[in-house]
């Protein structure tokens, strides 16, 4: 599509649900996982990550929500993203403790999809940052069956306990994804650096709260950390060290072979 910038090594084509359309981009062959990006947008070290997941056999599926594909994080860009998805971008409900955002029902669109080009058990989901809880709201739609959360930071916490406990779900989409946990012993990841003040403990304590043991919670020391330009928060992505045996490459190790094992599996883990 000329309209649409390019990644090397992807393809790309838009996706409409009938009330948004987006840009994905594909690469590789074999089960699906829908990897959505981060704030400030599909950013090379979020493509980095993707790239892992397909020499790991398995096929990508990357949105691009807001920003630019392809263009490099930098502290400007990174708030000035932020500042629109806070005050100007309705796909996103940036406050709200008890419902998703509006985009995910699109997301849930797209995993029915990649369900059905990829085959399987299912698909994968993993969100990041804005979009960290994403990956749970879209456990709605049957074809989702490994949801991973990056940093999940919405609601943004900052002056509420009750955000800074919220999950960005609904009840229902809670009570959906516990009977599925159960009914087809499936389970989630979370993953956050101790510390992260846009993920607070009282958001991973609901998250245990709710899905018990259903819940696998990786959560890292700070000083692990890649260095980067913010303080420690994107796991999979800036703060990534990409050094075999580090703590943060261990955890990006332990999604992926979460995405290997629920995918192909006819049965569970």
């Amino acid at each position: 599509m000329s309209d649409t910038p390019s990644l090397p090594g992807y393809t790309s084509f838009d996706f409409s649900d009938g009330r948004w359309t987006r840009p994905v981009y594909h690469r590789g062959n074999g089960h699906g996982v829908i990897i959505i990006h981060e704030v400030p947008g599909l950013h090379p070290l979020v493509v980095r990550f993707a790239d892992h997941v397909v020499d790991a056999g398995m096929a990508v599926y990357l949105p691009s929500l807001f920003g630019e594909p392809g263009r490099p994080v930098s502290t400007g860009y990174a708030i000035g993203e932020m500042l629109k998805a806070i005050c100007i971008r309705r796909e996103f409900a940036v406050w709200a403790s008890d419902r998703s955002s509006p985009i995910v029902d699109w997301l849930r669109a797209l995993a029915r999809k990649v369900h059905a080009e990829c085959g399987g058990r299912g698909v994968g989901a993993v969100g990041m940052c804005f979009t960290g809880g994403f990956a749970l709201a879209m456990m709605t739609e049957p074809a989702v069956v490994a949801p991973v959360l990056s940093q999940p930071s919405l609601p943004l916490p900052f002056g509420s306990k009750t955000r800074a406990a919220g999950m960005n779900v609904s009840p229902d989409e809670v009570a959906c994804a516990k009977r599925r946990f159960e009914d087809e012993d499936l389970s989630m990841i979370g993953l956050r650096f101790r510390g992260d003040s846009f993920v607070p403990d009282a958001r991973f304590e609901s998250y245990k709260a709710a899905f018990g043991n259903r819940f696998e919670a990786i959560e890292l020391d700070p000083k692990d950390a890649a260095p980067a330009p913010m303080p420690p928060h994107s796991v999979l992505t800036l703060h990534l060290d990409d050094r075999p045996g580090t703590p943060t490459k261990l955890a990006e190790e332990r999604v992926i072979q979460f995405f290997r094992e629920r995918l192909a599996s006819a049965s569970p883990v």
